[in-house]
């Protein structure tokens, strides 16, 4: 018989992934505010470049996070 129920272990997981991802939502802009109010600081490219690698970071972890969560909802 065709068990219809939520995937609770990739249920958490995804969750889990989705609070990483609000985390850099926050993280990757503040960094990026830094850098760019002081652009005359030698660690304006470095953090120019964190900032943004935080920021692509997030977006990935919203959308990996957002499929597992489905995938526990509706399995393949």
């Amino acid at each position: 018989m065709d068990d219809n129920r939520t995937d609770k272990v990739l249920l958490y997981k995804g969750v889990k992934t989705m609070i990483f991802a609000v985390l850099t939502l926050f993280m990757g802009p503040i960094i990026l505010s830094m850098a760019l109010s002081q652009p005359e600081n030698k660690l304006y490219i470095p953090l120019l470049v964190v900032g943004l690698l935080i920021c692509a970071f997030a977006v990935f972890l919203i959308f990996k996070g957002i499929r597992l969560i489905m995938n526990s909802m509706f399995k393949k």
